[in-house]
């Protein structure tokens, strides 16, 4: 096992398009905690941005795949694209549960995290596996974590009143979105190392994100 006692992380998201932002934090965090292994899920239909993405899902996994390529540690899960209506998290967790027992925590960005309350059954989720949050600032994340029922257990470390474990690791804050990503191919502007190659390369071949 890892240092943490953990194996498996699983990371989320619609990569429209996946960036050097996600791939790096994650670095961090599998380093941090000593992973044997993470999974990025695709979001093929997300549920808050009402099933929709800018790239079809086919595409999306596609560059996802490229810019795994070449770290062992990373791999590719098509768990939600095979999934028939929305891609909710929760059902996620339990279906991986299955497979990877408790070997498993979930990897989330400080932001999708201060927002997890308007997650389907947020409750039930955080009591699922242990959470790993982002930590791209210095903002205080005490009250909110308070509020969700976690309290201090060491440095980096809280438990809930389950004795659930949630680790917050601080990662480097690299200034780039996908949002940014996408407006500047629609203006003809390059993405060059924001992306790695094989994504840019798609996205150029595909005339993605050109469109409004």
């Amino acid at each position: 096992m890892g240092r943490s006692g953990l194996e498996i992380g699983v990371f989320g998201g619609t990569f429209d398009p996946i960036h050097i932002g996600h791939l790096r934090a994650v670095e961090e965090v599998r380093e941090a905690l000593g992973l044997k292994k993470v999974l990025f899920v695709l979001s093929a239909r997300p549920p808050h941005k009402g099933g929709l993405a800018h790239a079809p899902a086919e595409d999306r996994w596609h560059m996802l795949l490229k810019a795994l390529e070449g770290n062992p540690y990373f791999e590719a899960s098509d768990v939600e694209l095979n999934r028939e209506g929305f891609s909710y998290t929760v059902d996620t967790i339990r279906e991986l549960l299955l497979v990877y027992g408790k070997r498993l925590c979930f990897i989330i960005g400080e932001d999708a995290f201060r927002a997890i309350k308007t997650w389907k059954e947020w409750d039930v989720l955080l009591g699922l596996c242990p959470f790993v949050v982002m930590k791209r600032t210095d903002e205080d994340l005490q009250g909110f974590l308070k509020e969700l029922g976690f309290e201090p257990n060491g440095p980096s470390l809280y438990l809930s009143q389950k004795g659930v474990p949630l680790f917050l690791i601080p990662v480097t804050s690299i200034k780039v979105s996908a949002t940014q990503i996408r407006e500047l191919v629609k203006t003809g502007k390059s993405i060059k190392y924001l992306v790695p190659a094989p994504v840019e390369e798609h996205i150029l071949k595909r005339g993605l994100y050109r469109s409004p």
